[in-house]
């Protein structure tokens, strides 16, 4: 691999010379990463040894590439966040890292970690982050690898992790090494003999240059400002006091010139000013109803790493994520990007709505369902088969970088809208007179008993193996569904034959819509129950009636196929997206 390049900062060359420590340790059971990474509660990872032993693992993980590797050390601002960065850094001298490139004050939104680890080429990166979950002493916190191509790690990667974590013995660490990484400099030392360095740059920088060579800035501008033939686009947007803010500020009111009035919560605090930075409806009712009540054509949302995003259009049009992707996927060739880069294919994870399947196959390109995961969009992207992919837990991006971006997001509908010169509920409402309409809702069952909740897709799983399930007719007031297929879904990657089992059991109709049960991996404590609900409407008196009526039918019936009152004593969902 290629040297990286500098990304700059002030020298302070120092001619200290330390030696390292090997500090015996003891095993932690679970120390097994999710979808995204190691997630647990604050006070798990303030135990003696614990964030040690997992940085340790990670490290050794890297196994012929840690000798005088260069990784990208940063997170979201939550509580522990600092104290983390400071023992990776001591941890990654010890191990005989070259250098870190580190964000200022411990600051990088998940998006920026990856286009930095990209331009830079260095090889991974650290990535703080317990995303959407709430901040604290009392709440959560993160730890995930990402790999040289920017993206999350995959499977044979966070497993090689976590069997090194069932037998870690001892972690190597050098003693108190004090760095101020609130100031932009670049710090040499030798560990051991061997050089090291911290370098402490910009946050904000490299991600904000980036999105300049995507979008129209000017034409975005010109939207925004107003023109003489056409008024102001009033937008609002929601940093949610996650890691977005300082990007929020620079690219919406130094470049593209919008009233800081209208950029609220841009301030990352340690615990999300007890916001919870999760970007949907429930989360962020404070935009909604800011929208619903205000003068504003446009609002948008992002979560505490800044790679989710909610988009919503005037007096609180709700975009679903499955949606978004879709009209994105239509409109594509709008954004100067893709006119150089041309479009690939479109990908969405298998809970995803099936909106964007239409447009592919209208448009007659590549189309991918994978399971949830950024880290299954990345194989696709290197291999040069995608351009554009999403999930319904409002994540969408492209391959500009190997993960989901929410301000990427939030300026390609902006670019879109200043190309259509149309509103969003009018691009929405044209988009479905073309492909139809995917009416969809997900529903969260959060902290249920675990046992309970594999009891009750166990159940579910035997029910829809019976070979008389498939032609079942299910039917609520009326409204009648025949099983087409039903199965728990399992993956094979088309570029490495990799395969991914028991990702979700899905029930799909003959009309193509779709129920679909899934345990998260997202979580810090319990089980969260996922259950999506797809309905397909061509109908064109239907697009415009409320989702929550549409899906009634599908969602009385996968609540009676599951029995998931009797099973977890849930009369209701914790959240409705």
């Amino acid at each position: 691999m290629s040297a990286p390049a500098e990304p700059g900062g002030q020298d302070t060359m120092s001619t200290t010379s330390i030696t390292s420590l090997t500090v015996k340790t003891r095993v932690y059971d679970g120390q097994k990463p999710g979808t995204s990474g190691l997630r647990k509660a604050v006070k798990v990872f303030q135990q003696e040894h614990y964030t040690e032993n997992f940085v340790q693992a990670i490290l050794l993980a890297l196994g012929d590439q840690l000798a005088g590797c260069t990784l990208v050390v940063g997170g979201d601002g939550r509580f522990y966040g600092k104290e983390a960065v400071t023992k990776i850094i001591r941890i990654a001298a010890a191990n005989g890292v070259r250098k870190l490139i580190v964000g200022q004050n411990g600051i990088l939104s998940t998006p920026a970690v990856s286009t930095i680890i990209r331009k830079y080429k260095t090889h991974g990166g650290i990535v703080l982050t317990a995303s959407h979950n709430p901040g604290g002493p009392d709440a959560d916190f993160g730890i995930k690898f990402n790999c040289d191509n920017g993206g999350p790690a995959p499977d044979n990667v966070t497993n090689k992790i976590y069997e090194i974590t069932k037998t870690l013995q001892s972690y190597k660490i050098i003693p108190e090494f004090a760095i101020d990484i609130d100031k932009i400099e670049n710090t040499s030392i030798e560990v051991d003999g061997k050089p090291f360095t911290v370098d402490v740059i910009d946050s904000v920088n490299d991600y904000v240059e980036l999105m300049r060579n995507i979008f129209d800035f000017a034409s975005i501008k010109t939207l925004l400002q107003g023109s003489a033939d056409r008024p102001a686009f009033k937008i609002l947007i929601n940093a949610m006091n996650g890691v977005t803010g300082p990007y929020v500020k620079r690219i919406f009111s130094s470049e593209l010139g919008v009233d800081d009035s209208s950029l609220v919560n841009i301030k990352p605090l340690e615990d999300f000013g007890g916001l919870h930075p999760d970007p949907n409806l429930t989360y962020a009712k404070d935009l909604v109803n800011a929208i619903k009540e205000g003068p504003y054509d446009f609002g948008a949302a992002f979560d505490g790493d800044g790679d989710r995003n909610m988009i919503l259009g005037k007096k609180a049009f709700f975009v679903t994520p499955s949606d978004s992707l879709a009209v994105l996927a239509a409109n594509l060739k709008l954004i100067p990007y893709f006119q150089k880069t041309g479009v690939k294919g479109y990908a969405r994870s298998m809970p995803t709505a099936a909106a964007v399947d239409r447009v592919a196959a209208k448009n007659e390109m590549k189309f991918f369902e994978v399971p949830t995961g950024w880290k299954y969009f990345g194989n696709l992207m290197d291999a040069g088969q995608l351009s554009l992919c999403g999930e319904e837990s409002f994540g969408t991006g492209s391959d500009h970088i190997r993960e989901k971006d929410g301000i990427w997001a939030c300026l390609a509908w902006l670019n879109v809208i200043a190309g259509l010169g149309k509103s969003v509920e009018d691009i929405l409402l044209d988009h479905w007179k073309v492909y139809g309409r995917n009416f969809f809702t997900r529903y969260d069952y959060e902290n249920c008993d675990s046992a309970c909740a594999d009891k009750m897709m166990q159940s579910i799983e035997t029910l829809i193996q019976k070979p008389e399930f498939i032609g079942r007719k299910l039917q609520y007031e009326g409204k009648m569904y025949v099983v087409k297929h039903a199965d728990n879904y399992s993956y094979t990657d088309p570029v490495d034959g990799s395969k991914a089992a028991k990702q979700g059991l899905r029930i799909l109709f003959e009309d193509g819509s779709r129920i679909i049960f899934r345990l998260s991996g997202t979580g810090s404590s319990g089980a969260t129950i996922r259950m999506y609900i797809d309905s397909y409407e061509n109908d064109p008196a239907t697009f415009v009636k409320d989702a929550q009526l549409v899906l009634k039918p599908l969602i009385n019936i996968a609540l009676e196929l599951s029995e998931l009152r009797q099973h977890t004593g849930r009369d209701a969902p914790t959240v409705i997206t």
